[in-house]
C-alpha cells in the first residue's frame, strides 16, 4: 500500500509538475528550450527520488524528451551515455570482479587484519583499513559486499566465545565501520565512488576549455579528507560501541586471521596475475597526467607519446580490463583470468544512471538553463564564498540521505556551475564540495549502497545508524568545507580574485 502511494505520488505528481512547467512556464522569452529543460530535469528528479521506475530507466528520459522538445540533437544526447568516464567505470568493475572471482580481495583483507591484530579495537581498525583501501580502487558497493562475509564469520566466532547479547554493541560498531569506511575510502580516488566520476565528466562537459582533472591530482586533494574522516570514524566508533568491559578485553585467537589466510592456500597464478593487473592499474592512473602543485609540476607518462591528449583514464582502465581476458588462469581448459560470464555482473544500471546525468548536464548547457539558474541565484554573490561552500556541503549531505547520491550529484552540479559563474567565482570550488559531500551520507540505509548492505544483515538497528550517522554528517560538513577551502584551492589553483577564462558557457 505504501509502495503504491509512493508510485502514485511520483508518477502523477512528476508528470503534473512537468506539464505545468511546459504549458505555463516561460523562463526565457523566445527560448522555450530553457523551460523545457527545467521541466525534464524536475520530472527526472521526482522519478529518481520516488523510484517510480528503476533509476536507470529514468536516466533514459533525455534520449526521448530532449530531441522531442528541441533541446538537443538525438545523436548528441545519445553520445553522452558512452564516454571515457563510462569506460573508466567499466574497467574498474572488471578488475573488481576478477579480484572477487579469485578471492584476492579476501587475501588482501586478511593480510591487513594479520598486521593490525586481534583485540576489539584492532579488529575494527583492520577491517576499516581493508575496506577503505579496497574501496579506493573498486566500487564501494562491491567492496562492502566483499567484506561482509568475512566480518560475519568473525562476529559468529566472537558471539560463540562471549555471548550474543554481549556482542550486540560490537556487531553494530563493526558493521557501521564497514559501511562508512567503504564510502569514506571511495572518495580518495576518481574510480572509488560514482559521484567522483560524475563530477569529472560533468565538469568537462560544462566547461570544455577547463584543464583536465587527473587521477593523481584528485588523489592529492581527496585522500586527506578520506584519511581525516577514517581517523575520526575509528575514534568515534570505538568510544561509542567498544567501551564495555567485555569488549575492551575481548580478543580472538591470535592465530585466527593466520588460520583463515592459510585456508586460502598458496597464491594461485590467477591471483598473482590479478594482483599485478591491480598494481599496474593504480600506477598507470596515478602517473598518466601531469600533476601541477603551484609552480611545481610532476610530468606524466602520457607525455612520452606524440598525442598525450588522446590518452585518458578510460584508455588505461579498458587496457587493464582487456588484459584480464588475455591472461591464462593456469587452470585446465585454457581458461582466462576473466570471462564474459563473470563480466555480465557489471552494474549496467549504474552505467545508464551515469549516462542520464551526463545527458542532463549537457542539456543544462546547450539550452541555456545553467545561465538562467545562475542569474536567478545571483543574490548569493553577497555571501562569502566559504559560507556558500558550507551551505552546498550541508545541503548535499542531507539531501543524499533520501536520494541516490549519484543522481543527486548529477542534478546539482550543473546548477552549482551556473551559480558560480553568475557569482564570478571559480566553479570548481562549489562543485568539489558537492562531489565529496555526495558520498558522506551516513544516517539512513537508503543513503548509500554500503549502508543498505549492512542493514540487510538484520544485525543493526536503524536508530543506531541514524544517531551515529548524524554526528558523522556534521563532522563531514566541517572537514569537507575546510579541506576544499584550503587544500582544494591550492591543488586546483583556484584564485578567488581571478575568474578563469574557461569558466563560461
Amino acid at each position: 500500500m505504501k509502495q503504491n502511494l509512493k508510485f502514485s505520488i511520483g508518477f502523477f505528481g512528476g508528470l503534473g509538475i512537468f506539464l505545468l512547467i511546459v504549458v505555463f512556464g516561460d523562463l526565457e522569452p523566445g527560448h522555450p528550450e530553457v523551460t523545457y529543460t527545467l521541466a525534464i530535469a524536475v520530472l527526472m528528479a521526482i522519478w529518481w527520488i520516488t523510484e517510480v521506475v528503476p533509476l536507470a530507466v529514468t536516466s533514459l528520459l533525455p534520449v526521448v524528451l530532449f530531441p522531442l522538445f528541441g533541446v538537443a540533437n538525438g545523436k548528441v544526447v545519445s553520445s553522452s551515455y558512452f564516454n571515457d568516464i563510462i569506460f573508466l567505470f567499466i574497467g574498474g568493475f572488471l578488475l573488481a570482479l576478477a579480484m572477487q572471482k579469485w578471492n584476492l580481495h579476501k587475501r588482501i583483507a586478511l593480510k591487513i587484519l594479520m598486521f593490525t591484530g586481534v583485540s576489539a579495537g584492532k579488529i575494527l581498525l583492520g577491517f576499516m583499513l581493508a575496506t577503505a583501501f579496497l574501496s579506493m580502487w573498486i566500487s564501494n558497493t562491491a567492496t562492502a559486499m566483499m567484506m561482509i562475509p568475512i566480518v560475519i564469520s568473525i562476529l559468529d566466532q566472537l558471539e560463540h566465545d562471549i555471548g550474543k547479547k554481549s556482542m550486540k554493541s560490537f556487531s553494530t560498531g563493526m558493521l557501521l565501520g564497514i559501511a562508512y569506511s567503504a564510502s569514506i575510502g571511495g572518495i580518495a580516488t576518481l574510480v572509488g565512488t560514482p559521484p567522483n566520476m560524475a563530477f569529472v565528466k560533468i565538469f568537462s562537459e560544462t566547461f570544455p576549455g577547463a584543464p583536465e582533472i587527473g587521477f593523481g591530482q584528485w588523489m592529492i586533494f581527496a585522500f586527506p579528507v578520506s584519511f581525516i574522516m577514517l581517523v575520526v570514524l575509528w575514534f568515534y566508533l570505538y568510544f561509542v560501541f567498544f567501551r564495555t568491559k567485555k569488549m575492551k578485553t575481548a580478543t580472538l585467537d591470535p592465530d585466527t586471521f593466520r588460520k583463515q589466510y592459510a585456508k586460502l592456500g598458496k597464491m594461485s597464478f590467477a591471483e598473482k596475475a590479478v594482483l599485478v593487473d591491480f598494481v599496474l592499474f593504480a600506477l598507470l592512473l596515478l602517473t598518466r597526467a601531469d600533476i601541477s602543485l603551484g609552480n611545481f609540476t610532476i610530468p606524466g607518462w602520457a607525455g612520452l607519446f606524440n598525442n598525450p591528449g588522446y590518452l585518458n583514464d578510460g584508455t588505461v582502465a579498458v587496457t587493464i580490463g582487456i588484459l584480464l581476458f588475455l591472461i591464462p588462469s593456469g587452470k585446465k581448459g585454457n581458461k582466462k583470468v576473466m570471462d564474459w560470464k563473470t563480466a555480465h555482473q557489471i552494474p549496467w544500471n549504474i552505467i545508464l544512471l551515469f549516462g542520464g546525468g551526463f545527458a542532463l548536464a549537457k542539456g543544462f548547457v546547450v539550452s541555456g538553463l545553467s545561465v538562467w539558474i545562475g542569474n536567478q541565484l545571483s543574490a548569493v554573490i553577497h555571501f562569502h564564498p566559504l559560507i556558500i561552500v558550507i551551505c552546498v556541503t550541508t545541503l548535499m549531505i542531507f539531501l543524499t540521505e533520501v536520494t541516490s547520491n549519484t543522481a543527486t550529484t548529477q542534478m546539482l552540479l550543473p546548477i552549482l556551475a551556473g551559480l558560480a559563474v553568475s557569482s564570478n567565482i571559480n566553479p570548481m570550488l562549489f562543485m568539489l564540495a558537492a562531489t565529496l559531500a555526495g558520498s558522506m551520507a551516513f544516517m539512513l540505509p537508503v543513503a548509500t549502497p554500503p549502508n543498505a548492505i549492512i542493514f540487510g544483515t538484520n544485525r543493526i538497528e536503524i536508530s543506531s545508524m541514524a544517531k551515529t550517522g548524524l554526528i558523522l554528517n556534521l563532522i563531514g560538513i566541517i572537514v569537507i568545507s575546510l579541506v576544499v577551502w584550503f587544500l582544494g584551492r591550492f591543488v586546483f589553483d583556484i584564485d578567488l580574485n581571478v575568474m578563469p577564462g574557461w569558466a563560461k558557457f
